[in-house]
């Protein structure tokens, strides 16, 4: 099962009983808006308890394309790794 955006907004919303539903979607709007500035200006993002979202720059690499087996060069750019914190490690083996 997938959590989606939709299903955030409907938790949000039920275990906060004084917020409206239109509230609740702004909520959860404005935190991923922030998460996603962060990482585009290549701040890291650090959730206590959940885990560390960071970027890293990769080089340009040689590749080659499957079907054709034809070398090429594969751009620079960067990524967005996730490394979970202990506490989240713990619970998700726990289980």
């Amino acid at each position: 099962m997938t959590l989606t955006k939709a299903d955030l907004i409907q938790q949000v919303y039920k275990t906060h009983p004084n917020l409206t539903k239109s509230q609740s979607t702004d909520f959860v709007e404005m935190f991923l808006n922030l998460a996603k500035s962060s990482l585009i200006t290549g701040e890291d993002l650090l959730l206590s308890g959940f885990g560390k979202f960071n970027i890293k720059n990769k080089k340009s690499r040689r590749g080659r394309n499957p079907q054709t087996g034809t070398e090429l060069t594969l751009d620079a750019r960067r990524v967005v790794t996730f490394k979970p914190s202990g506490i989240l490690r713990t619970r998700i083996n726990s289980d």
